[in-house]
Parts: C-alpha cells; sequence; structure tokens
C-alpha cells in the first residue's frame, strides 16, 4: 500500500472514530425519506439511521458542515409530518457519499417519540 493510500485510509478510520464518539443518543437502522430545504432548494434525502439527536442521509452528495437544513418527514410507527432545524455536523465524501444532520429545534415530545422508537425491542 502506498504511503498516500495509507494516510487517507488512516483518516477515514479517524473520522469514523470522531463521529462515533459525537454520538450520544442510541441509533436506529431506518429506511425513510426526509425532505430537506436549504435556501430556495428542495432535496429528498434517504435516511439511513435515526437517533433523537440526529440522523444520517446516505447515498447523496453532502452539505458543507455547518450548512443549515429545514426538516420535513414522518416516523415510522406514526402518521403526521416532522418540521425541524437541521446542521450538517459530519460528511462522507468518498465511497458512500452521506452527511450526518444533527436535528437543532425538534420538539421535545417528538424527541420523546424517537427515543421511544429506537429503544423499543426489535423481533
Amino acid at each position: 500500500m502506498e504511503r498516500k493510500d495509507r494516510r487517507r485510509a488512516a483518516r477515514a478510520v479517524e473520522v469514523e472514530r470522531r463521529r462515533q464518539e459525537r454520538r450520544v443518543e442510541p441509533r436506529l437502522a431506518v429506511d425513510l425519506w426526509v425532505e430537506s430545504d436549504e435556501g430556495d432548494a428542495t432535496y429528498f434525502q434517504r435516511v439511513d439511521n435515526l437517533s433523537a439527536g440526529g440522523a444520517y442521509f446516505t447515498k447523496t452528495m453532502p452539505h458543507p458542515v455547518g450548512t443549515r437544513v429545514r426538516l420535513r418527514f414522518s416516523l415510522p410507527d406514526a402518521p403526521g409530518e416532522i418540521t425541524c432545524g437541521g446542521e450538517i455536523v459530519s460528511v462522507v465524501a468518498g465511497g458512500q457519499p452521506g452527511m450526518g444532520v444533527k436535528f437543532l429545534d425538534l420538539p421535545p415530545d417528538v424527541r420523546g417519540r424517537i427515543r421511544s422508537l429506537v429503544e423499543r425491542p426489535r423481533k
């Protein structure tokens, strides 16, 4: 393995380690769509995992870290649209591109519903 490739691999491991350390809430693997508005643009993002603190959008061209977005989505266990702000906190540009989004103004009752969904025993 060339030195440049070793550095790139080491950096990817370090980025993943830091990303995992920032996670405060347990996560649930999901397959749902979120409508994301940034300025005048609307994007439809696929969510790979969800927590009461945020979500990971997979298979998407990521926005820069620090970008603020407006999110709209529904939980798999309940009807009704959820709207909240989000901030891009992590980006994966190579391989399988994606981005981590932290929820900014999620209402406490919705945060509790997400926590219950994540912590619910699976069959």
